[in-house]
């Protein structure tokens, strides 16, 4: 049995959790605890505030006790809004106080491009434009090529959290770019467990969602490979290429 760490910001979305990892179908168990966001806003000061390592350690001494094998801090705008450098620290401050492997979900689709090969993105956010665009940088800084950005301009998780199949494909296809090799949905309060396949079908490249990529980045932390083709291309093992 593998458990997985998740500090996961208020309530919004969680429950994409108990989904993922029924799709999931292996040993593998994923804890969620909720962590408290302060106020619900996609503003700077409040995403600085809500990603602090006060607010993250309170929610870590639950999750050693669950017998957690590694964390992951479940919140893309908290961790992106430090800059890289400040992300960095952020997850070596995380895993220092829980005493295990950690890391976050802006650190979780830097790596998740990685792991599909592509160096083209595009990107779907449901935050306001400035919010958008340092995820943008983020991105620049692991190295990725953002060829374009969308923004939705919504200041509340709950509100986002009421987003349903519908929504999220109008994002979809709006974000999307013929120069993107794969399209980037970036917030945890965003409901896509149930139809990941749907949206690669509908824009006919990879689709990674902030839930997904989450999970998929403690399974790495922890050494896992779990073959699921219904959380979209990520979850696709691939031949090993022969030299």
């Amino acid at each position: 049995m593998t458990a997985l760490g998740f500090l996961y910001p208020g309530h919004s979305a969680e429950d994409d959790y108990p989904r993922i990892e029924q799709l999931l179908g292996s040993d593998v168990r994923l804890q969620v605890v909720h962590t408290d966001i302060g106020e619900d806003a996609h503003r700077v000061d409040a995403l600085l505030e809500m990603g602090s390592d006060a607010r993250l350690g309170a929610g870590v001494e639950e999750l050693r006790l669950s017998g957690a094998d590694a964390v992951v801090w479940a919140c893309t705008s908290g961790s992106f809004v430090y800059g890289w450098q400040g992300a960095h620290d952020q997850v070596r401050a995380l895993a220092r106080t829980a005493g295990l492997p950690a890391s976050s979900t802006s650190f979780a689709f830097a790596h998740a491009v990685r792991e599909l090969g592509v160096k083209r993105v595009a990107i779907g956010a449901t935050y306001p434009g400035d919010v958008a665009a340092l995820f943008s940088s983020f991105l620049t800084d692991a190295g990725i090529e953002v060829v374009s950005v969308r923004g939705s301009g919504i200041i509340t998780a709950a509100e986002v959290g009421t987003w349903g199949e519908a929504e999220v494909l109008a994002l979809a296809r709006a974000a999307d770019h013929p120069e993107a090799e794969a399209l980037l949905l970036p917030d945890t309060a965003l409901h896509t467990a149930s139809f990941i396949p749907d949206l690669e079908q509908e824009l006919g490249k990879p689709v990674l969602t902030a839930n997904q990529v989450t999970v998929w980045e403690a399974l790495r932390l922890a050494d896992r490979r779990v073959n699921a083709p219904a959380l979209g291309a990520l979850f696709i093992k691939r031949p090993l290429v022969q030299v």
